[in-house]
Parts: C-alpha cells; sequence; structure tokens
C-alpha cells in the first residue's frame, strides 16, 4: 500500500466561535491509499483539545508500517485524528476494490438523509438572535454557548427562532452551579438537549444532579472505553470519527452505548464533505445528526454531500464508499 497525507485548508464562510476560541478556517490532512490499482481516501481534522496538531497527527500516519489491514490499524494508532482518516481511506479503498458501496460492506441497510443540525455560532445576545432569526427555517438549531453569562443568548435565539428544534453545546464551558441555575430555563425554553455542560474531568459533578433535559457526553465520550465512566452522568453519547478514530471503531461504539441504554447523537469537527461522508452512515437513526461541516464553509470538495429540506444525504460514490 501506499499512502499520502497533503494538508488543506477550507475557507470558512463566516468566523466560527466556541467557549474555547474562533477560526476562519478550516485545516485538516487529506489521506490517500492506494494498492496500485485503487485509490482510497479519509480526512480528519488534528484538535487542539485533544494535545493534536497537523504536525503530530502526520507523524502518527508516517510511522504505520507498509503492509496492514484494518483490523490490525486499531492496534496500531490510538483512537484519534490520525487512526479516523486512515480508517476512512481503507474503507473507501475496499469499497472500490469490490465495487461495492461501504454500507454493503458493512452489512448496513442502505442509508437515506437525516436531519442535521446547524450550528450558531457563541456571539453576543443580539448577534445571536440574528444568526436564529436569519436560519429559523431550519428545522434544528445548535447554539455555541458556554460562559457564565448565557441566559441572555439563549433567550435572543428561542426569540429569533422561535418554532425550531434547539440544542445547546457548552464545550465545557458551565461549572456545576451555572448548570444547575439555567437547567430549569432549558425546560422553559424548549431546549431538546444539552451537550457536554461540564469539564470532562469534572463531569462526576452531574451524579446525582437533575437532568431535566438530556445531557450529552460529547469531550467525555470518545471510544468504546468510555462508556463505563458515563453511567450516571449522562443519557446521549455524542459520536464522532475524529474522536473514536474511524468509522469502524465509531460502529463499534454505537452499538454498544445503544445496547447500554443511551441515546446517539453523531457530531463532527469542522471539515468539508471527505469528513461528512462516512458519519452519515453511523448517523442513520440517531437522536440528533449534527454533521453541518460543510454548511459552515465558503468552499467544500467536489462532489460534495447534498443538503436539503430532507437532511443531509449519503455521499455519492465520486466522494466516497
Amino acid at each position: 500500500m501506499q499512502i499520502e497525507v497533503s494538508r488543506d485548508v477550507f475557507r470558512l464562510a463566516q468566523a466560527f466561535t466556541i467557549s474555547r476560541g474562533s477560526r476562519t478556517e478550516a485545516k485538516v490532512l487529506t489521506v490517500r491509499i492506494s494498492d496500485g490499482a485503487h485509490q482510497g481516501w479519509g480526512e480528519c481534522v488534528p484538535y487542539a483539545r485533544y494535545d493534536e496538531t497537523l504536525d503530530s497527527v502526520e507523524a502518527e500516519i508516517a510511522g504505520l508500517p507498509q503492509a496492514f489491514t484494518r483490523d490490525d490499524l486499531m492496534d496500531l494508532l490510538p483512537a484519534g485524528a490520525a487512526r479516523n482518516a486512515v480508517d476512512c481511506a481503507l474503507w473507501d479503498l475496499e469499497a472500490k476494490q469490490a465495487g461495492k458501496r461501504v454500507w454493503e460492506l458493512a452489512g448496513l441497510p442502505a442509508p437515506g438523509p437525516e436531519i442535521t443540525a446547524y450550528t450558531l455560532s457563541l456571539d453576543t445576545p443580539d448577534a445571536m438572535r440574528d444568526q436564529a432569526a436569519q436560519n429559523a427555517h431550519r428545522p434544528l438549531l445548535k447554539i455555541k454557548l458556554g460562559t457564565p453569562d448565557d441566559m441572555p443568548r439563549l433567550e435572543a435565539v428561542r426569540a429569533g427562532a422561535p418554532e425550531a428544534r434547539i440544542i445547546i453545546d457548552a464545550n465545557e464551558g458551565w461549572s456545576a452551579q451555572v448548570y444547575a441555575d439555567l437547567a430549569p430555563h432549558l425546560v422553559r425554553l424548549g431546549v431538546a438537549l444539552v451537550e457536554q455542560p461540564l469539564p470532562a474531568g469534572e463531569d462526576d459533578a452531574l451524579l446525582g444532579m437533575e437532568r431535566p433535559v438530556p445531557v450529552c457526553a460529547d469531550e467525555s465520550c470518545h471510544d468504546r472505553a468510555s462508556l463505563p465512566k458515563l453511567k450516571g452522568k449522562y443519557d446521549v453519547a455524542n459520536i464522532k470519527l475524529d474522536k473514536a478514530g474511524g468509522l469502524t471503531e465509531a460502529l463499534k461504539l454505537r452499538a454498544a452505548a445503544v445496547a447500554e441504554g443511551y441515546d446517539v447523537m453523531v457530531g463532527c469537527m469542522v471539515g468539508s464533505s471527505l469528513a461528512m461522508a462516512p458519519a452519515t452512515l453511523l448517523a442513520q437513526g440517531a437522536m440528533v445528526t449534527d454533521l453541518d461541516g460543510p454548511l459552515l464553509l465558503a468552499e467544500d470538495r467536489d462532489n460534495a454531500l447534498t443538503f436539503d429540506d430532507r437532511g443531509v444525504h449519503p455521499p455519492d460514490a465520486a466522494l466516497w464508499g
């Protein structure tokens, strides 16, 4: 096998802000794996929150042997961005070699479109109300929060989009006290889910706390090894390919989470349609699909995913899988 890694940059349509900072572009790694006759590819987004950089992830991939299988890969690299891009490239390669789609190889039903959340960036209450009003036609809005002063932002978004279903992502930005103070208002304002309200290292504070709306583990949930630590704290597991380390582990994590009684959210980093394509298979029937990365970009890959009133559609073979 020949493995090539390249760096790609996609401009964002507007600055994207969460509680940890802002960005104006998505920097990704693209992995191409060839057997000489066919080529598969995948994309990952190295994430500083998990001590990943473009350099460190590229170095992980460069350290792989010349020949290995997807099963081997699970032991060769830890869960994370590097393994994700390689795993998804291998799935794509295997599909091309077999002349089939990835979902056939994985024994999954043919996928269909899934309604996806659209993310509103963290900003002033007035600016977030304007964002909400501009996107009030969308059925599901995700609000980036994560400060001690979020109540005016939440009220503003609900005023701007009175009919939309709303979910909240605090990105570990709240304390236990802030979450407890806000929780009754989440119900009043019709919030459907709150994602990672507390820092992953401090989420034991959720044990025994009332959860009037479902609480979703994001930074606290990476792969199957995360599941025992979620008990009594969370109702939903957010599965992202870059955290799980690829579609292979993500499918196993989803099955294990459902078996343990968790609902599933399928999320993403800010990347191109290539990064979202494998996740559309994972998202089938999920409680929440959050694969809006391409909608936040000013530019995308060729043969990009289709987004319409029915949601995000599975990829054409020309893109992936």
